[in-house]
């Protein structure tokens, strides 16, 4: 059926959605060329670029050049990624945005460490020591020290066995750097970090979950009521 709207790349985005959906195109398989689209829709290459340029951002179409595209799986972390520019320009317009995103984060990585304490297994506790370790090698290098932050919540995220979890973490810590860097390299402060990732690290490792999950809140709201001191002494000066 040819289309006659003037939206032509969203009725071209559509039509390849429902197919796709109903399994004409399965995992796996390659899209028609573009030309053949075009035939296929009576619209131009434009429109077909565009509706396949979107599919691709949102993680169902692989384009590699000289080859058709394929259709994938999208992954939580090209879901969440869909999501980080929108997210990082609503905190900089909206700073008030930030408070909710430190209660999301409260809450989620509260009970992913409810959880990494109920599913730890020995070789999880073991790769959940190095991140400490490397965390503690890096206190000298500031961005270093940031990113072992980072690894060490990240794979407490990944020990719940949810894929979604892990690729939230690195979101969060995307989308509110400024809020993590203040808290986390303050004076002083990265002492204080260390001492409270070696708890939750201790409650996750004796597979105590209430613990875990105590010793996460402690941190987080330490973390929070730092930077909130910092801000404010930052906005006396």
């Amino acid at each position: 059926m040819k289309i006659q709207k003037k939206k032509l790349s969203h009725e071209v985005l559509d039509r390849l959605r429902e197919r796709i959906r109903s399994g004409e195109f399965s995992l796996g398989d390659h899209l028609p060329s573009e030309r053949e689209l075009m035939e296929h829709y009576g619209v131009g290459r434009p429109a077909i670029r565009e509706a396949m340029q979107t599919l691709e951002r949102e993680g169902i179409l692989e384009i590699s050049h000289g080859e058709r595209a394929r259709i994938v799986t999208p992954t939580a972390e090209e879901l969440i990624r869909q999501i980080a520019g929108g997210a990082r320009h609503l905190l900089r317009t909206q700073p008030g945005t930030l408070e909710n995103v430190k209660e999301a984060r409260l809450f989620l990585e509260t009970g992913m460490a409810r959880i990494a304490a109920q599913k730890a297994l020995a070789d999880d506790v073991v790769r959940l020591q190095k991140r400490l370790a490397d965390q503690h090698a890096a206190i000298s290098n500031q961005q270093q020290f940031i990113r072992c932050d980072m690894a060490f919540h990240r794979e407490i995220a990944t020990i719940s066995g949810n894929p979604i979890f892990p690729a939230i973490v690195e979101a969060l810590f995307d989308w509110a750097s400024e809020h993590y860097v203040s808290s986390v390299i303050a004076s002083g402060a990265e002492t204080v970090t260390l001492s409270e990732h070696q708890c939750i690290l201790d409650a996750i490792s004796r597979g105590d979950p209430e613990a875990a999950a105590q010793a996460m809140t402690d941190h987080l709201t330490r973390s929070s009521a730092l930077y909130r001191l910092i801000s404010h002494s930052h906005r006396d000066v």
